[in-house]
């Protein structure tokens, strides 16, 4: 059986077809001014790529910020939900979901089995999100992708005191003009994402196995900080970006 999932976020949409609890493929794409046609495009691109059409799906379920424009689906689901239901099939016993996306952050408590217990989330301000990280990083000159390099390189962290995003970036433009490592402030910047998410944790307790899931999941610095200031290791599952658009196709499966 076929289905898919589709995760359209404020930022990006994530599609995932799925089959017998497998992806079969998955696409992303920005989500732009058309939520509706962004996910249409980025349905049809994913089907193509597996040898499939739409007639082949048996149930579409969406979730995320423009769940409720798409199309076609049987059903919407919230973010919560989807994200716990991804996240425990891909890391079985997982008991913390800590979902970082470009506007917003979340973290689902889950009895072990998937079935959520609490959580707390951040929509207000863009701290601690992966917009957050995209500007920082525009200041300092650097992909992304680079931010573990710097972290790893850094023999200090540079105090980011403000959790607003534009006094940060005032922030760690004085820091490069004092002279501080570039390093030194990448480090910084993840761990103030970091001492974040804990913050919003102890709203709602984080029990180990922890999983990182979203964009910001592929930033091995901001995985790196939260490791330390959790004191726990994070799980960082395949397709960690997919994982509301797998737990969309999932649950599509089962009802």
């Amino acid at each position: 059986m076929i289905t898919v999932g589709i995760d359209s976020g404020s930022t990006a949409t994530k599609v995932a077809v799925v089959s017998g609890g497998r992806i079969l493929a998955a696409v992303k794409a920005e989500t732009g001014t058309d939520p509706a046609l962004t996910a249409s495009l980025c349905l049809d691109d994913a089907l193509k790529s597996c040898g499939l059409s739409r007639k082949d799906v048996v149930s579409i379920v969406t979730t995320g910020y423009g769940r409720d424009l798409i199309p076609g689906r049987k059903k919407s689901v919230t973010e919560i939900t989807c994200h716990a239901r991804g996240a425990s099939q891909s890391v079985p016993g997982a008991k913390t979901v800590v979902d970082i996306g470009g506007q917003d952050s979340k973290i689902i408590r889950l009895d072990g089995a998937g079935l959520v217990l609490d959580f707390v989330m951040n929509d207000k301000c863009a701290a601690g999100t992966g917009r957050f990280l995209e500007v920082m990083a525009g200041r300092l000159g650097l992909d992304l992708k680079e931010f573990e390099r710097e972290w790893k390189a850094a023999r200090e962290a540079s105090k980011i005191s403000s959790t607003c995003t534009v006094f940060a970036e005032s922030e760690v433009v004085s820091l490069i003009s004092q002279g501080v490592s570039t390093s030194s402030v990448v480090r910084g910047l993840c761990d103030a994402i970091a001492s974040r998410i804990a913050s919003m944790g102890r709203r709602v307790g984080i029990e180990r196995p922890v999983v990182l899931t979203g964009g910001v999941s592929l930033n091995g610095g901001v995985r790196r900080s939260l490791e330390r200031v959790l004191g726990s290791e994070i799980v960082v599952p395949p397709m960690s970006v997919f994982m509301g658009a797998y737990g969309a196709a999932l649950i599509a499966a089962s009802s």
